[in-house]
């Protein structure tokens, strides 16, 4: 096989897995672990692939680079309505619960309009706004001030002040990147503060999170992977995120795209 052929199939191998070793790739190519380290060196001053220790994973966007809400609403649309799926089964009838800003958790809220009694806050206009229009006459939805990001959500101190007043059963968090050295991450920094707002207030975190989200950093850290009560993804998550996750987040819940959950409660995550 051509090195050029090789580092095609090595780059297929890594957008479908998330990531790779250099030793598995050694033996799958019968090559040397030399040979690969240069096919990867390659590919990541290419800018196709990020180099870590011992393989490579998805080359990630920049720390501050934030898409639009329209742009990530195309993103895994069919794991992300999965997601939302199993995150519905978790609200009961009079809670007050919080939806942070996101496409996942905007999924979610077209699922809560028919839940009796329920006050949802929110730092997301497009959450809001489907609530606003489709949900029932018994609901409360407070939509937070703020200044609007790329991703249509309410931030910085208008945000925070009026959060830090509140005391919310459970929030949604919907995230940029999920990383074991940074935790859930976001590309803006008054997005984070009110993120970490957001959680204060809550007795419980579920986080909501497409397998795409792994090894994405931010610029800035929201929480640590251990302060979640509860991790729903789906079940392209690699193997190596299934290990991490599986040792800090209280729950770590993948859903398939036909709707089944299994899940991993762990001891090493938040307390409930």
């Amino acid at each position: 096989m051509l090195a050029q052929q090789r580092q095609a199939a090595i780059l297929e191998r890594v957008r479908a897995a998330g990531g790779v070793r250099v030793t598995e790739l050694a033996v799958e190519f019968g090559v040397s672990d030399m040979t690969i380290r240069r096919d990867l060196e390659s590919l990541h001053e290419r800018g196709l692939l990020a180099k870590v220790h011992g393989g490579a994973t998805v080359a990630g966007p920049g720390s501050t680079d934030e898409p639009g809400f329209r742009a990530k609403s195309v993103q895994q649309p069919s794991e992300k309505a999965a997601i939302a799926d199993h995150a519905a089964r978790l609200v009961r009838p009079g809670a007050a619960i919080a939806l942070s800003a996101g496409t996942t958790t905007a999924e979610l809220a077209r699922r809560l309009v028919d839940v009796p009694g329920l006050t949802v806050v929110t730092n997301s206009l497009p959450v809001a706004e489907i609530l606003h229009a489709g949900g029932r006459p018994d609901q409360t939805v407070v939509l937070t001030g703020g200044v609007r990001t790329p991703s249509d959500a309410l931030v910085g101190p208008l945000a925070v002040g009026a959060i830090r007043s509140l005391h919310l059963d459970l929030l949604f968090l919907g995230v940029h990147g999920i990383s074991e050295r940074a935790g859930f991450t976001t590309p803006n920094l008054m997005e984070a503060e009110t993120d970490r707002a957001l959680v204060a207030a809550a007795d419980r975190l579920v986080v909501l999170a497409d397998h795409s989200k792994w090894n994405t950093v931010g610029i800035s850290s929201i929480v640590e992977l251990s302060a979640a009560h509860v991790l729903v993804t789906d079940d392209r998550l690699p193997p190596e995120a299934r290990r991490v996750l599986g040792e800090r987040v209280g729950e770590l819940v993948m859903v398939t795209r036909a709707g089944r959950a299994t899940g991993t409660p762990t001891s090493g995550g938040a307390a409930e």
